[in-house]
């Protein structure tokens, strides 16, 4: 190790130390999809147990309502799991933010359930292993080591482990703003933007949209310009959002919900389309490029259109204070000989979130391993104890005024 204190090498030590692979073969043979109402319940209860261990008031917490567009383009609403809030020492001088998320990708019916050996005891195999139930184990055993440091009488915190990271926390999004005012710095345990442990640095925003087109429908021999073909109208807007793209915007029209049997104009079809913005600038481009086009294909097609959804996930630059909190790191990671770099990325998470709110965050502080959202998913072992380490320190050191 490098120059550490007495004080943050035991800290470490004892992160490090913590058997954390149990605990994640434990919490990834439940199934937690997103959707899994059942399953997020039974994880949740299993993950309040173990963070009871530490200090401070937790609590389980309802999802702010949510709405979704069904294939019929009726509006219904969508119930989310529960989120867990741990409050610690609200009063001390130090306020830090740390989250990670229960769900998968994985739901209740799908095939990939189980857990397996790709190297007997070095690479694992399972749902949810790195994506993120590797990283909430790291997170709890940074913060017991913590707690075990003379130091934590300095540190206050909150811990947030939502319930739909992996459906846009549009449920979570509300307690995450909230709780994160105030705080000095944020940690998310999602896994390394890389195997070989890479944080992710910026990221773009994301904002899914639901266009629902509602046209007349007429026979498609005997009078069909009568009808108002609502099919055409959803496949003329899809074009010409993804014209849009450029430079500092992705658009993805993702899928065409309607349309009518082939005797019958189609009278409804909702487009999916998803955007990424890597500026907040870009983000207001395609927010008035989303209402301009609405406006024109509802004009030219003789269509009603109406449009749901919104920018769930801001962009996330890299500010001089989150480049303080990547050197940071950086150091930490020196100092315990593990070398740490960063790049930016094209995916989004919590992190999005919690920067919008003026508070630096680095939100890959979690395991090493890689083909996550996939059955190939994995997790490289010994990179428990390593990322235990290295976020124990940070969190010492973002203690001490660093």
């Amino acid at each position: 190790m490098g120059e550490l204190t007495s004080i943050e090498r035991s800290c470490v030590e004892e992160a490090s130390a913590t058997p954390m692979l149990a605990q994640v073969e434990r919490w990834a043979a439940v199934n937690s999809g997103s959707r899994n109402l059942e399953g997020l319940a039974t994880i949740a209860g299993l993950l309040a147990e173990e963070f009871s261990a530490l200090p401070g008031t937790l609590t389980m917490i309802d999802a702010a309502p949510v709405t979704a567009i069904d294939a019929a383009g009726r509006s219904h609403d969508i119930a989310h799991g529960q989120n867990i809030r741990l409050s610690v020492r609200p009063d001390a001088p130090v306020q830090l933010l740390f989250t990670g998320h229960m769900d998968t990708v994985f739901g209740a019916n799908h095939p990939f359930q189980a857990l397996r050996w790709l190297e007997p005891g070095k690479v694992l195999n399972g749902p949810g292993v790195a994506d993120m139930k590797g990283g909430i184990a790291v997170m709890l055993a940074a913060l017991k080591a913590v707690e075990a440091s003379p130091a934590a009488s300095t540190i206050g915190y909150d811990v947030i482990i939502n319930s739909d990271e992996e459906v846009g926390s549009l449920g979570s999004a509300p307690l995450i703003a909230k709780v994160a005012q105030g705080k000095r710095a944020a940690l998310t345990f999602e896994p390394s933007a890389l195997p070989d442990g890479t944080l992710a640095g910026a990221r773009p925003g994301s904002g899914n949209f639901d266009f629902t087109i509602r046209g007349r429908s007429a026979h498609a021999g005997r009078n069909p310009e009568d009808g108002r073909n609502a099919l055409i109208a959803a496949a003329d807007l899809a074009l010409r959002v993804k014209a849009a793209i450029g430079p500092g915007l992705k658009v993805n029209p993702a899928r065409i919900d309607g349309g009518s049997p082939n005797n019958v104009v189609p009278d409804l079809a909702i487009l999916r389309v998803n955007i990424r913005p890597d500026t907040l600038d870009e983000q207001q481009r395609a927010q008035s490029l989303v209402s301009r086009l609405a406006a024109e294909i509802a004009r030219e097609h003789d269509v009603e259109v109406e449009v749901h959804g919104h920018f769930a996930r801001p962009p996330k630059p890299m500010t001089p204070e989150a480049e303080a909190l990547f050197t940071l790191v950086k150091q930490a990671g020196a100092d315990l000989g593990q070398p740490i770099g960063w790049k930016s990325t094209g995916g989004v998470c919590d992190g999005n979130n919690i920067a919008a709110c003026g508070v630096p965050v680095i939100d890959t502080m979690g395991v090493r391993g890689g083909s996550i959202h996939s059955m190939e998913e994995y997790l490289i072992v010994e990179s428990l104890s390593e990322r235990a380490a290295l976020s124990a320190l940070t969190i010492l050191r973002l203690g001490q005024g660093a």
